[in-house]
């Protein structure tokens, strides 16, 4: 049954999942790469698939022991997974499985590459993924974006968007945080709501100083200004946003301002008002399942009054229903 291939060694890096510690997704302990490797080959070698095998594996693994995973199956079956389960499986569980299989890089630029395909753009699904990201992180997006579909991401950008838009979202892919972590500057603070109380002053307003700004500092110092504009203004930086921007960029500026106010918020909101659709509700358990899922569940049950375990129960069914529990994980009391 196991048939060996030239030895492939897996060396996770930057591949490895971002790590946090408010994931749902911990090590598997005592993981055996081979063992789940040859418990999935028996699960794909029948003629009726045993998908909750498959599906206890991957969502009871981080990504970094999905990757070995995927390497010990490549080496037994001299097959590639992905293929395999693309042959063996269909719709949302198919999908869902084979997300779990990309590397970080790999399941955002692959969420990038699907907002802007076909006719028209989901553009909060493409700001979902570029708001919520570090500068390393998106410059790692930016590579494997490349490599994955031999197209320039920024290009893509740019024929996908128009106006104010396209510079916001390029300066968010290209975003250095100029200022020092850990370090307070009032100075600096002081100059940014300036900039910012300035450029909504005049009739027309002026998005250049809000694209600057919240494109080139780090979150602390953000919302040091945030809530000086605040008091200035008597009303949040988001009603701000809504009542001098319009169209795209007033959404782009939206979603960046939550998202330097509290990530797991504006995620858990967007889930809460997206949980039909599944790519919404894939994206986010997927993505933050090793960074901030408890977070957004928290949030989740105070915004819904209910848990996001009990409202996936609620909206999906039969096997899909289980993937995304295992990654969803625990009931919230």
């Amino acid at each position: 049954m196991e048939r060996p291939v030239d030895n492939i060694e897996y060396n996770p890096g930057k591949e490895t999942m971002w790590w946090g510690t408010l994931g749902t997704m911990r090590p598997f302990q005592p993981f055996d790469p081979d063992l789940d490797a040859r418990r999935i080959y028996a699960a794909l070698d029948n003629k009726t698939v045993d998908v909750r095998t498959l599906i206890w594996i991957l969502t009871n693994r981080t990504n970094a022991q999905r990757q070995n995973i995927a390497v010990a199956y490549h080496n037994l079956a001299q097959k590639d997974l992905n293929a395999v389960l693309k042959k063996a499986l269909s719709g949302a569980v198919q999908e869902l499985l084979l997300a779990l299989l990309m590397t970080p890089a790999q399941f955002d630029s692959h969420r990038l590459r699907h907002s802007m395909e076909g006719l028209g753009t989901d553009e909060e699904a493409l700001l979902e993924v570029l708001c919520t990201r570090s500068p390393e992180q998106l410059r790692d997006i930016t590579i494997e974006y490349k490599q994955a579909y031999g197209r320039y991401l920024e290009k893509d950008l740019i024929s996908e968007t128009s106006k104010d838009f396209t510079k916001l979202v390029l300066a968010i892919l290209k975003k250095e945080e100029l200022n020092t972590t850990g370090e307070i500057d009032y100075q600096v603070i002081a100059q940014d709501v300036k900039s910012l109380k300035d450029a909504i002053i005049a009739k027309k307003s002026d998005p250049t100083p809000w694209i600057q700004v919240l494109t080139s500092r780090n979150a602390d110092h953000l919302n040091r200004v945030f809530s000086r504009l605040e008091d200035m203004n008597g009303e949040p930086v988001d009603k701000t946003v809504q009542s001098n921007f319009s169209g795209d960029l007033r959404l782009g500026l939206r979603i960046l301002v939550q998202t330097i106010q509290n990530t797991p918020l504006y995620l858990a909101q967007r889930l809460h008002t997206s949980m039909k659709k599944n790519s919404v509700v894939r994206g986010i358990l997927v993505g933050r399942s090793e960074e901030d899922l408890l977070w957004v569940r928290v949030h989740f049950r105070k915004l819904a009054n209910s848990s996001l375990y009990s409202t996936i129960e609620k909206e999906f069914k039969g096997d899909l229903q289980l993937a995304l529990l295992g990654i969803c994980r625990s009931e919230d009391i």
